[in-house]
Formats: structure tokens, C-alpha cells, sequence
């Protein structure tokens, strides 16, 4: 019997089915190459709402998984899919779609299929080794497992920190201009002892006190439309208080499915059950994670938030000890900033080691795969060649 390896694509929080591009096809061809033996599919699970309770998330994913083996399971007509499944599954995550998948693979090999005869906290759970869906690895990208790392705040919020003080020192200098006075620039030049925090904006001129009359009022007027912005914009709320209460529901929701970040206990629990079904039970699992390479830093300014959280800047928190070797950092030479290595490592435009990333998560999965389940199939699947040729030109 040709057995069946699927490759089933998850995206991440607020992703869709675009997340990954042609990814997907792109790994299949390249794994097919690697395992002539089984035929290697891909799913991707459907763009799903990425909020409400992870758990339930979950669960439906779990669901919708089982259908898909099942299905294919008939097709090949197995004898006994929990027993001897036709049927390995690898789960590919994004993002928030690496915890979904490790969850998923927690809760499969926890569940006993016998109930067990002693009292749960006796000892440690055992792990059902005849779980349906087989899951043989979860091979995650940029998931933050340990939660999402402090320098994407940070290096963030001094973008718009630099980008509000250049605007904030433009605009007072016309000011200046237009009123006959001292410009910001001037003013924050006489000021430079007093350090200011990252966060914060330079505080109005003190000079305003000495200032004449008419150039106060210019400036009185200048704070009094914003004043009427801002008056402006609470009467648009009131009027529209019902939506922006729906609003405050649907951001409420989506805080709740990403609220797993904010719980390190949780977060190191799930890391270290991950780590045990590797080393108990073979099952494959790494984390392919970003991290900025030669545009990290301008080189003309440099960093202020790079001296205190440090220049290796990741989106995800990395492991110190337990299942850092199963942690492979992937550099992005063009991205500027975490966010843009976070989004573009699937798009050969965006991500210079594209084709780098690929192999090594072929060959991850290759060994994770090449087992006696594996060397039991029959067939050849040589006619991916083709294929594989035609994907490559479309990537490019």
C-alpha cells in the first residue's frame, strides 16, 4: 500500500489563506523528492477566526483534521487506520498556528485509551501512542512559544517615537516661523541634560513664559485645534457608542485567543511537553524562527532601544535550555523590522533566504519521516519531478 504523508498548513493570528503563498506547493515538491516512497499531500486549513477561547479553536481544528484523515484513510482503504495508519500527519504552523498545532498534538497523545487505574497525580500521564490523527512532527515558523519578544515593542515604539519628535520639531518650527518665535529644535538644544524617556514626547517649550503675547496666543491656537479634534472625534463616538461597544467586544475576543502569550507558566508547560513527545515518542518538532540580519540597525543613527534589550532581534522569546537545539534561526537580510521577517519569510521577494528556509524544512520533515512506517510503503512518486520545475519558475 502507498502510504500517505500530509503536510496540513496553519495560519497564524489574523492570517488567511494567503499566509503562506505558494509555500505549501513549493515544500510538497521538494518532500516528495526526499520520500519517493509515500505520496505527499497538502492540506491548509481554511482562514479561521483567531479569536475566542484557544481551546475551542482547537477543538475545531482537531475535528476538521480527523475528517480529512478519515477520507483518506478510506481512499487507501486501510484495514485498521488507528492501528496501523496509511496516514502521517505534520502539522505546519505560523505564528499562532505552531501553538495550535503543538496543542493539538498535546491533547491527541494524552488521551488514554483505556482509562487509567491509578489517580492522575500518582505519577505522570502516560502517552498514547495509538492516536488518531497521527501526528509525526509539528514543524513550526516564528511561533513564540515563550511569548513574543520584548524588542519588537521596543525597537517599535521608538520608531514612532522618532518618527512623532521629528514631526513635533517640524511643526513648531513653522510655528517659530509664522509667529516670530524659537523654533523646538532650538529649545530641546538648550535642554539636552535632561534625558527624556523613549516613550514620551518632548514637553512644550518652557520658553513660552517669556514669550510676547501674540506668539503665545499662536500657539494657543494651534493646541485649541487639536482640542477640536479631539472634541470632534468624542462626539463621533457618542453617536456611534454602539458600534465602538461591538468594536471593544471583537477586540476583546481576539486578546482572549492571543492571552496564551501572556501566560509563562502555560507557555513553559507546553514547551516541555512538546520536548518530552520528541524524546519519548520520536515525534518531530522545531521552531524555524526569525531574526533580522544586515538591516537590523541603521548604520547612520543605530539604535538607542539596541544598547539596553540587544541587536539580535527576534519576534519570538528563545529558549535558554530545555529544547534549544530544537530551535533554528532563519536571517533575514531585507527586512528592516521584526514584524516585516515575521510576515515575509514565505515570499522569495521578502525573504532573501527563502530557498535556504525550504531545504532545511524539507530535510526536517525527510527526517522526521524516514522511518519503518515510511519504508513499508510501495510506490514512486518520481512524477514530482516535473512539477518541481514548474513550481520553481513561478516562485521566481
Amino acid at each position: 500500500m502507498k502510504k500517505t504523508l500530509l503536510l496540513c498548513f496553519i495560519h497564524g493570528f489574523k492570517g488567511d489563506d494567503n499566509t503562506f503563498g505558494s509555500f505549501p506547493e513549493h515544500l510538497r515538491a521538494l518532500v516528495s523528492h526526499g520520500l519517493p516512497k509515500v505520496d505527499v499531500r497538502v492540506i491548509v486549513y481554511p482562514q479561521f477566526e483567531t479569536r475566542g477561547n484557544l481551546e475551542t479553536c482547537v477543538g475545531r481544528f482537531r475535528d476538521w483534521l480527523q475528517e480529512q484523515v478519515i477520507d483518506i484513510e478510506v481512499q487507501n482503504k486501510t484495514p485498521s487506520p488507528t492501528v496501523e495508519p496509511s496516514v502521517h500527519t505534520i502539522l505546519v504552523g505560523h505564528s499562532m498556528g505552531g501553538i495550535v498545532a503543538a496543542d493539538t498534538i498535546l491533547g491527541l497523545a494524552s488521551d488514554s485509551p483505556i482509562e487509567p487505574t491509578e489517580p492522575e497525580d500518582s505519577k505522570e500521564l502516560g502517552l498514547n501512542t495509538f492516536m488518531f490523527p497521527y501526528i509525526q512532527g509539528v514543524l513550526a515558523f516564528d511561533t513564540p512559544y515563550l511569548g513574543i519578544s520584548p524588542g519588537v515593542v521596543a525597537h517599535g515604539a521608538e520608531g514612532h517615537y522618532n518618527a512623532a519628535s521629528s514631526a513635533f520639531t517640524q511643526l513648531s518650527g513653522l510655528t517659530g516661523a509664522l509667529w516670530g518665535g524659537k523654533g523646538a529644535s532650538e529649545t530641546v538644544a538648550k535642554g539636552q541634560k535632561e534625558k527624556k524617556p523613549v516613550a514620551a514626547l518632548p514637553p512644550p517649550p518652557l520658553a513660552d513664559a517669556s514669550a510676547p503675547a501674540w506668539q503665545r496666543w499662536g500657539k494657543i491656537a494651534m493646541y485649541a485645534g487639536a482640542g477640536a479634534v479631539v472634541a470632534a472625534g468624542g462626539a463621533t463616538a457618542y453617536m456611534k457608542r454602539e458600534q465602538i461597544t461591538e468594536g471593544w467586544s471583537w477586540i476583546g475576543s481576539h486578546l482572549e485567543f492571543v492571552g496564551c502569550l501572556m501566560k509563562g507558566e502555560d507557555l513553559r508547560k507546553r514547551v516541555a511537553g512538546m520536548v518530552r513527545l520528541n524524546r519519548e515518542m520520536n515525534i518531530g518538532w522545531s521552531n524555524l524562527y526569525t531574526r533580522l540580519g544586515k538591516q537590523a540597525v541603521s548604520k547612520e543613527t543605530g539604535s538607542m532601544v539596541g544598547s539596553v534589550v540587544g541587536n539580535q532581534r527576534t519576534f519570538c522569546n528563545l529558549p535558554k535550555t530545555d529544547g534549544k537545539e530544537l530551535w533554528h534561526e532563519a536571517i533575514n537580510d531585507a527586512a528592516k523590522d521584526e514584524i516585516n521577517a515575521h510576515i515575509g519569510m514565505f515570499f522569495p521577494k521578502a525573504n532573501p533566504a527563502f530557498y535556504d528556509l525550504s531545504e532545511r524544512a524539507k530535510n526536517l520533515i525527510v527526517q522526521w519521516s524516514a522511518n519503518d512506517w515510511y519504508e513499508t510503503s510501495t510506490g514512486d512518486n518520481n512524477v514530482w519531478a516535473i512539477e518541481d520545475v514548474v513550481l520553481e519558475d513561478k516562485l521566481r
